[in-house]
């Protein structure tokens, strides 16, 4: 069961909005995962992970691949996240993987820099209930 802690900053950190470790939660927050479920699914541990969604810690690119993996993302977006990527390098990485494979909707929504969070889960809503109505 996810307490209010896994999702929650506590209120002397505001959100910062374009780090890696707020890009991270929102990511797992629109897949819908508790942190102790991401745990689980990268093999770390759900203190290290909170630890690295309130920018505490930065983590290695293995436990960045293991977290993208979890997470459904390319780990390139997370690189360009944590600024070891630059945003055309990513771009051309995350090009080169969609044409071996039908674009993912979901990874595009969640992705897409120019969307709020609002906006982000509005849309996720809609396009699994038109999925579900199939």
């Amino acid at each position: 069961m996810a307490t209010a802690s896994d999702d929650e900053s506590s209120p002397e950190e505001p959100p910062q909005e374009d780090t890696l470790g707020s890009f991270i939660r929102m990511q797992r927050r629109l897949a819908q995962l508790s942190l102790r479920q991401m745990a689980a699914m990268t093999a770390v541990s759900n203190a290290y992970l909170s630890q690295v969604e309130r920018n505490l810690h930065q983590p290695s690119l293995k436990v960045m691949q293991s977290i993208a993996d979890a997470l459904g993302i390319p780990a390139a977006d997370l690189l360009r996240h944590a600024g070891v990527t630059t945003p055309d390098a990513a771009d051309s990485t995350t090009a080169a993987s969609n044409e071996s494979s039908p674009i993912d909707t979901e990874r595009a929504i969640k992705t897409d820099p120019r969307l709020t969070q609002a906006q982000r889960e509005a849309l996720l809503s809609v396009y699994r209930n038109f999925l579900a109505e199939e």
